[in-house]
């Protein structure tokens, strides 16, 4: 949710540069861990669902999917927080196969 991600400033302190702009992107960033889903399934094949929601990065770790495995994350930008959290829960359950939580972002 930051102009300089997380990782681009641990290799720009590693490598001795200048940080990176720490400025939010928007109003409110939220994220949600990405478990894999109980039926063992790739959320890899569901990116396309998770990414129709709007202000939604999808960061996976190139793991293999396992049923409760972490295999990343997904951060929203939004302008509210409350939004956000909406927002990162339903892409999160799109890439999960999960029901789409009520009050949930087309």
């Amino acid at each position: 949710g930051a102009v300089t991600s997380q990782f681009a400033q641990h290799l720009r302190a590693v490598l001795d540069w200048p940080l990176g702009v720490t400025r939010l992107t928007g109003g409110a960033v939220a994220t949600v861990n990405l478990l894999g889903p109980r039926d063992g399934s790739d959320p890899r094949n569901r990116i396309a669902a998770a990414l129709a929601v709007p202000g939604t990065q999808v960061h996976l770790y190139g793991k293999a999917a396992r049923p409760g495995r972490k295999l990343g994350h997904v951060t929203v930008v939004a302008e509210e927080i409350e939004d956000a959290i909406t927002r990162a829960r339903d892409a999160a359950a799109r890439l999960s196969g999960e029901p789409v939580p009520a009050g949930a972002s087309s």
